[in-house]
């Protein structure tokens, strides 16, 4: 990864260092955005990874349920937005390490660029991406797999998108605290499993011991999951589906600051 030479003017003794940025700038952002993605364009195996291994993982799915169709429509649609949460929570959380690591970061920040403006345009770019991730997720789903959704299709991209949106502010928070990419993989344990298994893919949630319950009602996958049900269940745009879709988007609004303030200039 090359980034433009630059050089720091001359500073006399005495003079105050110069300020950085903190309001977000339209401009530095999609700049950010726009080298990101020219970067991934030189990486087909991330791209492949960002875009098909969804639509593989759906696919699988569907024919080992081949002989219990209502199985798959049951846990589908939940899984349409679990599968990109997990691998833009992996890519972003991998491709941001790197970029420290490399000394990326330490450069970028020297000139007039903000934490904010890095964090959102990496958000930009792996967001662009989750739009033709989930778009694929769900037209696969929905018309060549034949998942049997109620509602309409469009809330299911829009449930499908704003999961692969919370995955990426995972992968950028979480970045800040490991020191290689292996720590970034072993951070999947610890950040998507447990969501995973309390979010009520497996057992209705008020099924769940009450300290269980408790601990996925504080989870953002949880309302992912059930703003997919209520989709898959109903014909309409319901209040419960309007709080789960706020829910998680605000959820990843809320990691996406915080990785915003946690973000370090390089790994020690």
């Amino acid at each position: 990864m090359t980034t433009p030479h630059t050089t720091t003017p001359p500073t006399h003794p005495g003079a105050p260092p110069a300020a950085t940025p903190r309001a977000l700038n339209a401009s530095r952002t999609t700049a950010t955005a726009a080298r990101v993605l020219r970067q991934l364009r030189h990486d087909p195996r991330t791209i492949a990874l960002l875009i098909l291994i969804p639509c593989v993982m759906l696919l699988l799915l569907r024919y080992v349920f081949d002989g219990s169709p209502r199985t798959f429509d049951s846990i589908g649609a939940s899984l349409l937005g679990i599968f990109p949460l997990i691998t833009m929570f992996l890519v972003t959380s991998i491709a941001t390490l790197r970029e420290r690591t490399s000394g990326t970061l330490e450069r970028l920040l020297a000139l007039p660029l903000g934490k904010g403006d890095l964090i959102a345009g990496y958000a930009l770019a792996f967001g662009t991406l989750a739009i033709v991730q989930s778009a694929l997720a769900t037209g696969l789903a929905v018309w060549f797999l034949g998942l049997d959704v109620t509602g309409s299709p469009w809330l299911l991209l829009l449930v499908a998108l704003l999961d692969a949106l919370l995955g990426t502010a995972l992968g950028l928070f979480v970045s800040a605290f490991a020191a290689s990419e292996f720590q970034a993989v072993q951070f999947m344990p610890a950040v998507i499993f447990p969501q995973l298994l309390l979010c009520g893919l497996f057992t209705p949630r008020d099924k769940m011991h009450p300290a269980l319950e408790a601990i996925s009602d504080a989870l953002p996958m949880s309302y992912a999951v059930d703003g997919m049900n209520e989709v898959l269940r109903h014909t309409d745009m319901t209040a419960a589906f309007v709080r789960d879709v706020l829910i998680v988007a605000g959820c990843a609004l809320l990691v996406l600051g915080l990785g915003a303030a946690t973000l370090r200039r390089r790994t020690s």
